[in-house]
């Protein structure tokens, strides 16, 4: 097996250190866009046992040779690179004379192993292990080094749109019989049936509705969920609508187009009059479904609700438009940071009236969490 051929590159426990670290890389890059299929892992953990896993550019190169599938994978792997490793994807520069090609400073792929020269040690897995704790650490606890790292990471993330069955149909090897182009294909073989024609519908993507509560109670979390919906955008911009719920309705759609994640943060911020103040989910889901959700905004999309459930409106009336929503919607997905902890239950009023209206209901307190939410609409 190639994880045992890893013995070869590190001693002790460094051997499954390694395989850790490339597992890890592999998933953070399945995550970015590039498919890092199982034959490609197994491709890069052969090729660890037979490089110098101390020396980041060739830790680069075997990564970008093995594990990428198209030239369109290769700027999402420098990008999963510099998130994962902590450092600028290596690139080689001409040099003159006797200079020498710089090289980020990324850490070693073996533990305990430090730099040539004397310098304080670097622990690539150390760092690698630390960055998927990072991933189920709850948002609101973090620091402001660690919200830096999540939000390159959060960068990385490329929501798979869910998909729908069209009216229209394109030639297929599979699907109903094509009469009319069955006969034609008969006529130019002489008048006999020769091969019968299929068709089948083609695929298109499904809306989906993000709201997005930015109420005081949701304030650790609004950064993380606007950075959730900004790549949502990023990923689908014609089948993506984001709004945020507080007081009152705003849509912030147009701002998280924006391509650079903090500039659509920033946009989104100054766009928003009701940042950090009450909630109102019953009224605001209210005008939300008498303008948008009528017009078909919301009819037959999936619709993800952000909050904690604080409902300082009255309770009946968000059961009433949440049972609304749900007739209009494909499906209504619930995302509550708070459902992440441990021992939690959802006994608040607002959670108590919403939830007989939910499809499904998850947890959106970490970038683990939020990874499992992306894969929750696109299968919805």
């Amino acid at each position: 097996m190639a994880a045992d051929t890893v013995a070869g590159a590190a001693a002790g426990n460094g051997t499954r250190d390694v395989v850790t670290v490339v597992l890890g890389f592999a998933r953070t890059l399945r995550h970015a866009g590039v498919a890092a299929s199982p034959d490609r892992v197994e491709a890069m953990l052969a090729a660890a046992a037979h490089l110098d896993v101390l020396d980041p550019t060739a830790v680069y190169w075997a990564g970008r040779l093995t594990l990428c599938g198209s030239p369109d994978d290769l700027d999402r792997y420098d990008a999963a690179f510099a998130a994962y490793f902590g450092g600028e994807a290596p690139r080689p520069r001409r040099s003159t004379g006797a200079e020498q090609p710089r090289v980020a400073q990324t850490a070693p792929m073996v533990p305990g192993e430090g730099s040539e020269d004397g310098g304080e040690p670097s622990d690539l897995a150390t760092r690698a292990s630390g960055e998927e704790v990072l991933r189920h650490r709850d948002v609101a606890e973090l620091t402001a080094a660690e919200r830096d790292q999540l939000r390159r990471l959060f960068a990385l993330l490329v929501p798979a749109a869910p998909m729908r069955a069209s009216r229209r149909r394109s030639a297929s090897p599979h699907g109903s019989v094509h009469r009319a182009r069955t006969v034609r294909r008969a006529l130019r073989d002489g008048g006999e049936v020769t091969r019968l024609q299929h068709h089948r519908a083609r695929p298109r993507p499904r809306r989906v509705v993000l709201l997005i509560d930015v109420s005081g109670s949701m304030s650790p979390y609004a950064d993380a969920l606007l950075r959730f919906a900004h790549a949502a955008v990023r990923a689908r911009p014609a089948s993506t609508e984001v709004f945020t719920i507080g007081t009152r309705l705003t849509r912030v759609t147009r701002e998280l187009r924006l391509r650079d994640p903090d500039r659509a943060l920033a946009a989104s911020g100054s766009a928003i009059p009701d940042w950090s103040g009450g909630t109102r989910i019953g009224e605001v889901l209210k005008a939300f479904l008498d303008r948008w959700g009528q017009r078909g905004t919301a009819r037959g999309a999936v619709v993800v609700v952000c909050s904690d459930g604080w409902e300082r409106g009255g309770a009946e009336l968000l059961a009433e438009q949440m049972g609304r929503l749900q007739r209009l919607a494909h499906a209504v997905v619930w995302v509550n940071p708070h459902k992440g902890r441990s021992g939690y239950e959802p006994l608040t009023a607002g959670m108590v009236a919403a939830l007989p209206s939910v499809d499904h209901f998850v947890a959106g307190h970490s970038l683990a969490a939020f990874e499992q939410l992306a894969g929750v609409i696109t299968h919805a």
